[in-house]
């Protein structure tokens, strides 16, 4: 038996408009932003049965902020190389993901930043906003 609580359905031309800022008429943006959101359809390509895979999920559909943050970084000659959705190490009693983006350009030269979701409960949630991302 199969019980489903909530199905969310768009088309991507609608989802883009969607998170389009005022400011956001300028073409960069819309590239930056489509990009993004195709890769991260790709990387959320899950049946959602892991906390990291619903994390990536919810910041596919739900977190206007990763696609502006690639959109600033497109405007700066930095592309997105890659997604990684790693255990928090603030877990604590909470399932908490820190999704990790990494932006390198031409040089080489990379730049990370990350967010936190709570993946505890049904629906889960930003705990952080797109912060700067360093290694221990």
């Amino acid at each position: 038996m199969v019980l489903i609580d909530q199905i969310y359905q768009f088309k991507h031309a609608e989802f883009m408009r969607s998170i389009q800022r005022e400011a956001a008429a300028c073409e960069r943006f819309r590239d930056a932003a489509d990009e993004m959101s195709r890769r991260m359809m790709q990387i959320a390509d899950n049946t959602g049965s892991t906390d990291k895979h619903r994390a990536l999920n919810y910041l596919s559909v739900r977190c206007p902020e990763i696609y502006t943050k690639a959109a600033e970084e497109m405007e700066r000659d930095f592309s997105l190389t890659s997604v990684e959705a790693r255990d928090s190490r603030i877990r604590g009693s909470r399932k908490i993901v820190s999704v990790v983006f990494s932006f390198t350009n031409k040089n080489g030269t990379a730049e990370r930043y990350f967010v936190r979701v709570d993946a505890s409960e049904e629906f889960p949630f930003l705990v952080t906003k797109m912060a700067p991302y360093y290694e221990r």
